[in-house]
């Protein structure tokens, strides 16, 4: 990962109002290990260079942390109920927070999952997961105002606007066509790679 791309990719998240508004938020609610991730981070980049506004096609806004003294949804929910009292409408509806240390507990029965889902880590383990390599990327804004991205696969899919399969899933692992198709319906600029 080049820090030229990181560069350019905290220069767009800093200019993306949206995102920027919910790092600052859950900066302040500091959360263990959080970041935000997914469409929130990658979207804006693939905005950027495509000439659409820098918010389009961003359904929610993905804040993980990582809090594993305590894995129960009763403890989470306590969580999910601070962060939407943190936020205003509309992103209170749209950030949605998850602890990374109980994904491994409903992840097979919520997306049907036929590979193993061992308990993460951290939050950035779960980078590691996602289906294609340009996704695999999450961000946190520290105290400095510096973002801290993690990018297991580094960044150079993401600014290419490629799409391909995360060599640490099983092939044919679930969610490829189905992820794929739906970025490439909203970016037709991209390319996907088998």
């Amino acid at each position: 990962m080049t820090e030229t791309l990181e560069t350019r990719l905290a220069e767009i998240v800093r200019a993306t109002p949206t995102t920027w508004a919910v790092l600052q938020t859950a900066r302040d609610l500091d959360l263990p290990d959080w970041m935000i991730f997914s469409g929130a981070v990658y979207q804006p980049v693939w905005n950027h260079l495509t000439g659409r506004p820098l918010d389009y096609g961003i359904k929610d806004y993905d804040l993980a942390y990582h809090d594993a003294s305590d894995v129960s949804y009763e403890a989470e929910d306590v969580v999910i109920k601070r962060v939407a009292a943190a936020f205003e409408p509309p992103l209170r509806e749209l950030v949605e927070v998850r602890n990374q240390a109980r994904v491994h507990l409903w992840f097979a029965d919520k997306f049907g999952a036929d590979e193993p889902y061992p308990p993460l880590e951290t939050s950035a383990a779960a980078l590691k997961r996602f289906v294609a390599t340009a996704f695999c990327v999450g961000v946190r804004l520290e105290a400095d105002d510096r973002l801290t991205v993690h990018a297991p696969f580094g960044l150079e899919d993401l600014f290419a606007l490629r799409l391909r399969p995360n060599p640490l899933r099983l092939k044919g692992a679930g969610g490829w066509e189905r992820t794929t198709g739906s970025a490439k319906a909203r970016w037709p600029e991209i390319s996907i790679e088998p």
